[in-house]
């Protein structure tokens, strides 16, 4: 056979082509760099020779940080030496090593590491790397131990004291309920708590409830909040339901197998612990939103000095324009020139300026509570209406449906709706001084109304209101932006919904917003009064 000539390419071997397996090889050398958990290649010593991004985002260091040295880096120096000892008796062994280490990020703080070390062999069967691979389950650790720290609490309250128990059929008619059953539906004002409770609980956990329900099995610790509004402060309730069959005991039932599924509902109150997790929840609120605010302002600020600016830029440029028709000589060539260097000096600072608006914050979507949110507003607020003199008549419907949106956007929105009404009752004249907020819901929709009782809205003004930059507090005080219900506006075009000033209202001004359900395109319905 002749030497083949080495201006001709070699032959492919047979099988796959060589540019595939090169494509192969790349794809799986980017599939370990984009992979999702951290992943690092090290030689027989333990020394790191590659790390992926993963690595970089869990451990805290990069690359260059990091390759090169011992894996050791990451050890908190708590883990006990036995698992060590454990893992290098296993990965010498060139055997696949899993389980935990406590480590320790870049920035100091510990995590705990599920780590799974497997040793790579080459062709005489002899160890010369090692991969590892690990999540920070820290939270997931946390999460559990919280987990199992309430139920111990949980079932200690439970065979401590008597909760509400109730027995109810397949038609959620009650069967059998006991003493404290009885107590809660008095305090709840309901003749039957239970089909309340059983509404909520079933759109909340929608096809999980029929598939629990099937299987005859159970579920725990679901928090139903009840606002029944008023001088009653909201309730909390951990509700635990298990499904059982019972045969029928019937004679015309003995050739033909037939049973009755009930559903056993206990509802532990636990009111009092979430008055504690809330007041801490207000008190973080409250420095967030103050922060927010001040940003807000800066926003504000900012936006209306380049509206202002804007305005004589126009003029600046209307008249050029009026020079330049009426025709150039010398002395207009000269304005001219001045009048661009001014306007060019004028739409600088303004992009300047809008380089400096700070970006607004984003949040992912997920259920609201509305009846939640606007009694935090209420809380967050309780200062100001004191000291207005304010009364508030806040009446929830008990409870609504979720409403998937931006939690802290719908917040801040409630609660500039609120501030403006405070305004409007402070002004001089005002005697009569109430707030009065209602939710309810309909089939499609949840239902908003924020009433006041200061000087209203003329009717000419109820849809220029939510223009930027206009204000009717034209109380030679200054400091009004104009821009609150046109950012309301904002949130409220974000979630699909409606805000309208309410023109049949003549006390004050009733403010109404409406949102789908749903979250999905909707032609708004007339609201009927309520309240």
């Amino acid at each position: 056979m002749s030497k083949q000539s080495s201006n001709n390419p070699p032959p492919e071997p047979s099988g796959k082509p060589v540019l595939a397996d090169n494509r192969m090889l790349a794809l799986f050398a980017e599939t370990v760099e984009q992979a999702p958990v951290a992943i690092s290649i090290t030689d027989d010593k333990a020394n790191i020779l590659y790390v992926n991004q993963a690595f970089t985002r869990v451990t805290g260091y990069a690359p260059e940080e990091s390759i090169g040295r011992n894996e050791s880096m990451l050890s908190d120096k708590n883990t006990p030496k036995a698992v060590y000892d454990e893992l290098w008796n296993r990965i010498k062994s060139q055997q696949i090593w899993q389980g935990y280490l406590l480590n320790r990020h870049k920035d100091g703080r510990r995590y705990l590491a599920d780590l799974t070390i497997a040793p790579i062999l080459n062709d005489r069967h002899e160890t010369t790397h090692y991969i590892g691979m690990h999540r920070d389950i820290t939270e997931m650790y946390r999460l559990e131990q919280r987990v199992n720290q309430q139920k111990v609490l949980i079932e200690t309250v439970v065979d401590s004291i008597p909760v509400a128990t109730v027995l109810l059929d397949e038609s959620d008619r009650v069967v059998l309920d006991n003493k404290m059953y009885k107590t809660l539906s008095s305090d709840l004002g309901l003749s039957d708590p239970a089909r309340t409770f059983i509404d909520i609980l079933r759109e909340d956990m929608a096809e999980e409830w029929e598939r629990m329900k099937k299987k005859k099995s159970g579920f725990h610790n679901r928090e139903v909040r009840f606002d029944r509004g008023g001088h009653h402060a909201p309730r909390w309730y951990a509700c635990a339901g298990s499904w059982f069959c019972q045969e029928d005991d019937r004679v015309e039932a003995f050739f033909h197998e037939n049973s009755h599924t009930y559903l056993l509902l206990t509802l532990t109150d636990i009111t009092q612990q979430k008055k504690h997790a809330e007041e801490i929840r207000i008190n973080a609120l409250k420095a967030l939103m103050a922060e927010e605010e001040k940003t807000q302002r800066l926003r504000e600020t900012l936006s209306g000095a380049i509206h202002h600016i804007q305005g004589p830029i126009n003029l600046l440029k209307a008249a050029k324009t009026m020079l330049t028709r009426r025709g150039l000589d010398d002395r207009n060539i000269a304005l001219v020139d001045i009048l661009d260097q001014i306007r060019s000096a004028g739409e600088q600072s303004v992009a300047h300026m809008k380089r400096c608006i700070p970006e607004s914050n984003t949040s992912a979507m997920t259920p609201v509570n509305l009846n939640q949110l606007l009694h935090e507003t209420i809380v967050l607020l309780t200062e100001r209406l004191l000291a207005s003199g304010i009364v508030v008549e806040w009446k929830p419907t008990p409870v609504l449906p979720a409403l998937m949106g931006q939690e802290s956007h719908l917040r801040t929105m409630f609660k500039q709706i609120i501030e403006n009404a405070i305004e409007a009752m402070n002004q001089s004249g005002i005697v009569t001084r109430e707030l009065r907020i209602s939710t309810w819901s309909d089939k499609h929709l949840l239902h908003v109304s924020i009433e006041d009782t200061g000087p209203g809205i003329p009717d000419e003004l109820r849809i220029k209101v939510f223009e930027p930059f206009f204000s009717t507090k034209n109380d030679g005080h200054g400091g009004h932006s104009g821009t609150g219900l046109t950012m309301a506006q904002e949130v409220i075009n974000q979630h699909l919904g409606l805000i309208r000033i309410d023109p049949s209202y003549r006390d004050g001004c009733r403010v109404r917003i409406q949102f789908n359900i749903h979250n999905m395109m909707f032609v708004p319905e007339k609201a009927s009064d309520h309240g």
